[in-house]
């Protein structure tokens, strides 16, 4: 199939290219920085998400993916939050009109979106049925998803990705954890008792090629391992993947003078099960944490 990636230069988007060009699917990208690549056989159009995107790329897509959007993993400010809801919500509905004003649109669009939608939930076991929580993430999640939503009415089918926490080693939270705790300096955040959804970056990345390639995958699909843990217990797997003491914890305050209002999203609980995912037919490579970490991390 033919599939146009916007966002495809992040740290999901790398991976997802090489999956995809290795199950023979042609792809190209939106980018704000064309510029040369080690691959050739991706192509590349400038779009800056400011405003429709440029139809001549859309020609013969049979699929859109897209991942595009500011940063969540930084100190918000108020010029901050603007761009992170305005890439998601905007971005995505230029897309849908660069999409509307075509004569044969895609046949399917793949948005990300992010178990931000679900806030802090403590206990509750959270499904894609489960409702939005409150807040600014999920108030974005929510706008984020009905642009996305909007494609239905173009006859395309759309499916969002609602990803919780990535694990792989090139980027995303674990990549900014190794190195504390390597030093033997990490601990659990707060009281530790939140509930953590995590996901091995090739299980996301195996997700939305599942979700390419599979016509009954639409509507929300949580983009998260079966087996969440609390942040107790994954800082202490981790800290014994790398034969490390996980002694230090890490108190409400001190994350609030390191990462200000941002720092409520480190502390948030999300129990979030995969329903969707697992009734299309998904079948997880990494559903425990313990694996998952000793496979990135190269341990037995």
């Amino acid at each position: 199939m033919n599939i146009l990636i916007t966002g495809a230069t992040g740290f999901i988007g790398k991976r997802l290219i090489e999956r995809l060009l290795e199950r023979r699917h042609f792809v190209s990208i939106f980018t704000r920085k064309v510029e040369p690549r080690d691959d050739r056989n991706v192509g590349q159009y400038f779009w800056d998400m400011k405003a429709p995107a440029p139809t001549e790329p859309f020609r013969e897509v049979d699929v859109v993916i897209h991942l595009a959007g500011e940063p969540v993993a930084q100190r918000w400010s108020d010029e901050v939050k603007h761009k992170i809801r305005e890439s998601r919500e905007m971005g995505t509905r230029y897309l849908i009109e660069s999409m509307a004003r075509l004569s044969s649109p895609p046949k399917t669009l793949i948005s990300a979106s992010a178990s931000g939608y679900y806030g802090d939930r403590g206990e509750e076991v959270l499904t894609e049925s489960s409702l939005p929580g409150s807040g600014f993430l999920p108030e974005v999640c929510v706008a984020w998803e009905t642009e996305a939503s909007r494609a239905r009415q173009l006859g395309i089918r759309m499916a969002a990705i609602r990803t919780g926490i990535v694990l792989g080693t090139e980027g995303g939270a674990l990549a900014q954890m190794l190195p504390p705790f390597r030093f033997g300096a990490g601990g659990k955040l707060g009281s530790g008792q939140q509930w953590m959804s995590w996901i091995h970056l090739d299980d996301l990345v195996d997700m939305y090629v599942h979700a390419v390639e599979n016509d009954s995958v639409s509507g929300p699909v949580n983009g998260v391992a079966p087996h969440p843990v609390r942040n107790e217990e994954f800082t202490e797997t981790l800290a014994r993947t790398l034969h490390r003491p996980a002694i230090i914890p890490v108190p409400e305050f001190a994350l609030r003078l390191l990462f200000g209002e941002m720092s409520r999203v480190l502390l948030e609980s999300q129990r979030i099960q995969p329903e969707a995912a697992q009734n299309f037919g998904f079948e997880f490579r990494y559903p425990k944490l313990g694996p998952a970490l000793a496979q990135l991390l190269k341990t037995p």
